[in-house]
C-alpha cells in the first residue's frame, strides 16, 4: 500500500503519525513539505480530497497566522492559499494520503482510517494517550 506523508518533524503529532505508519508496515513516501514548499495545485487538490478549504486547513498557532492577519473571518480562501505557498508552515500537519483516502491526521490516531493493517499494540499518542492495546486492539 502506498502512502504518502507531508511531514514536519519538529511536530510531535506529525513524528507520531509517522511512527504510527511505519508500525503498520508500510514504508511511506516522507515529503518535508517545509523544505519543499507547496504549489497551488497540489493544495487543492489535497484540500477537495480531505474535504479541507484553506481556512480549515490552516495552522493557528506557532504559525504566523495571526501576524499576517490571516484570521479575520472576511479574508478570503485565495488569500489565504497565497499565504500558505509563501508560508508552507501554514498548512496544518500532517496530511497523510493513502489508497483509503487523504486525512489531515490531527488528532494522530486518525491515520488509523487510512492504513492497510494496524501496528501491533501496545501503542499510544504522542500525549501518552493509548491507541492500541496489548492485544492489537484499536482504542481511539
Amino acid at each position: 500500500m502506498s502512502i504518502v506523508i507531508h511531514h514536519n518533524p519538529e511536530c510531535g503529532t506529525s513524528r507520531n503519525v509517522l511512527t504510527i505508519i511505519e508500525a503498520s508496515g508500510a514504508t511511506p513516501v516522507v515529503i518535508p513539505y517545509l523544505e519543499t514548499g507547496w504549489t497551488r495545485p497540489q493544495l487543492l487538490a489535497l484540500f477537495a480530497a480531505a474535504g479541507l478549504t484553506p481556512r480549515t486547513a490552516l495552522r493557528t498557532t506557532k504559525s504566523p497566522a495571526e501576524e499576517l492577519g490571516l484570521l479575520d473571518p472576511s479574508v478570503s480562501d485565495d488569500a489565504i492559499l497565497a499565504a500558505m505557498l509563501a508560508h508552507p508552515v501554514l498548512v496544518n500537519r500532517p496530511i497523510v494520503c493513502s489508497p483509503k483516502g487523504v486525512r489531515l491526521c490531527r488528532p494522530s490516531e486518525t491515520v488509523l482510517d487510512l492504513l492497510g493493517n494496524l501496528p501491533p499494540g501496545p501503542m499510544a499518542k504522542e500525549d501518552g494517550t493509548p491507541l492500541i492495546d496489548a492485544e492489537g486492539n484499536r482504542l481511539a
